[in-house]
């Protein structure tokens, strides 16, 4: 024998819950921040230091690194070559402002660039050449390790 089944019906003074997009939506954006913070600084950063841009390119004789550093100041760069590791660390100061900064894109503070190049570098070779904005390193590869051209005859 079947039981007759009760079904309740919603009171017409009753709130009904309505699924919103837009709530949902801030809500995933809610937890996703919670998340991210959880994990300290980001990959890229380190610690209040920051990454710039740059280009590692080879040629037979040397590797030329670019690193994009505008509003850097020469004297604010330190440069270290050990083995294959080339390291560029300084900081990006900020400048005296007479107004009201209503809004900031631009990362001031410390930076370090840290690359390992394919193959060894002749250390004592190095050159480095700030212009409008842009660190140039050319590191001379050592003879050892430059392709020679052989004469057939």
């Amino acid at each position: 024998m079947a039981l007759p089944l009760r079904r309740s019906q919603p009171s017409p003074n009753a709130d009904v819950a309505r699924w919103g997009p837009l709530a949902e939506l801030d809500r995933i954006n809610r937890q996703l921040g919670d998340y991210l913070d959880s994990w300290g600084p980001l990959p890229g950063l380190l610690g209040d230091a920051f990454t710039p841009l740059g280009d590692v390119e080879e040629t037979d004789d040397a590797y030329t690194v670019e690193i994009e550093l505008p509003g850097v100041s020469r004297h604010d760069l330190d440069i270290e070559v050990a083995g294959r590791r080339l390291s560029v660390t300084g900081e990006r100061k900020e400048r005296e402002r007479v107004g009201i900064l209503r809004r900031r894109e631009r990362v001031v503070g410390r930076f370090r660039y840290e690359v390992v190049l394919p193959g060894e570098v002749e250390e004592d070779g190095v050159e480095a050449h700030l212009d409008a904005g842009v660190l140039t390193l050319r590191l001379p590869k050592p003879a050892s390790q430059r392709p020679r051209r052989i004469a057939v005859r």
